[in-house]
């Protein structure tokens, strides 16, 4: 009877916790409620994929937008495209890595557009490979791009959000700033960085009104993988990485990502974790972290050996196989032409395998 009679209080008492949550998350939700219109918003790494779709749904609720990337012709087709659609867009080519070129951006888009209201700092970079074919170079590369663009973005920016007392700041991190994924450890490493970043961010920051959320997703059908960087036997790492990327299951749609990641960044989310698998994933590794362990061990004996290019990095456009493009991967290469990852003319056929080398 006893024991009954603690399950029954421990359920109670669970009960009162997750009511209470749920009406915290309903009260601060309709106070940190953010409207978009009108305002300055800086989405790095804007001109393709996940940084172009959350463009388009931020330009459809009336954000004065500025896009950045390294790509002239990708930046301009995106903005072409923004302002088709009736947006308020500034396109500027830079490399984030570089600490001059990111600051002349922001200052470029004070002077043209105003204080920035919103940063989404998206600009990425992925490297593919066993560990035996990554170097210190590729971990430098990862961090620039993952921590130190993000770092000196929200610098640029911070000053002018504390001092009117609101602003948002979104940091694109991963699931694999949350768990390391195998042949993926520049990323990874730079990933975990970047969550441990935003998150003492928002920690410093949401007293001044400024809202700081860091998303993990998972795999997203973005048509990202042919910019991708494969080292050791490339066209195998290609494959798996892409074929992955591509599967409904495995793989998240892309828009409906972007979807939720301004939602987050609209009531100031403190995080969240995109796609079943990578909330899985992130579970098990903090009730488990020794299954999750083994488990990520058992899958880097089934990922290709070192071997091929070894430490030559080949662009994953270049590391077309037998079963990348094929319909296993489809869905990607349709998302690809949608999100300016390519263009229509330069896709590769799925139904015509190209040659093993």
């Amino acid at each position: 009877m006893e024991s009954k009679a603690v399950w029954k209080n421990a359920l109670v008492g669970a009960g009162y916790v997750a009511g209470g949550y749920a009406a915290y998350r309903l009260i601060t939700a309709q106070l940190r409620h953010y409207n978009f219109r009108n305002r300055v918003t800086v989405i790095t790494g804007g001109s393709r994929g996940l940084g172009l779709l959350m463009a388009r749904r931020l330009a459809a609720e009336g954000a004065r937008l500025a896009i950045c990337a390294r790509s002239e012709q990708e930046l301009n087709r995106a903005a072409q495209e923004l302002r088709d659609r009736g947006a308020d867009v500034l396109h500027y080519q830079c490399d984030l890595t570089d600490e001059q070129q990111l600051e002349d951006f922001f200052a470029t888009v004070r002077y043209e557009l105003g204080p920035v209201d919103v940063l989404i700092n998206n600009a990425g970079l992925m490297q593919v490979g066993p560990v035996e074919t990554q170097t210190e170079r590729d971990v430098d590369e990862a961090m620039a791009i993952h921590f130190w663009a993000p770092l000196r973005a929200i610098q640029q920016v911070a000053p002018d959000m504390i001092r009117r007392g609101s602003g948002r700041i979104v940091n694109i991190s991963s699931i694999g700033g949350k768990v390391a994924i195998p042949h993926m450890l520049p990323y990874c490493a730079s990933k975990f960085a970047l969550s441990g970043l935003s998150q003492a961010f928002r920690m410093e920051l949401a007293k001044y009104g400024v809202y700081v959320t860091t998303v993990c997703p998972g795999l997203m059908r973005t048509g990202s993988p042919r910019h991708a960087w494969f080292k050791g036997r490339h066209r195998d790492e290609y494959t798996w990485f892409s074929v992955g990327g591509s599967l409904p299951g495995l793989s998240m749609n892309a828009d409906v990502a972007a979807k939720q990641i301004i939602n987050a960044c609209r009531y100031g989310r403190a995080v969240i974790t995109l796609s079943l698998p990578a909330k899985i994933a992130a579970t098990l590794n903090v009730i488990a972290p020794e299954i999750t362990a083994e488990a990520a061990s058992i899958v880097a004996q089934l990922l290709p050996p070192p071997g091929g290019v070894g430490t030559t990095a080949v662009e994953g456009s270049a590391s077309a196989s037998r079963w990348s493009p094929s319909l296993l991967t489809l869905l990607s290469e349709r998302a690809a032409i949608r999100n300016n990852e390519v263009l229509p003319q330069e896709i590769d056929q799925p139904t015509e395998p190209a040659p093993q080398v």
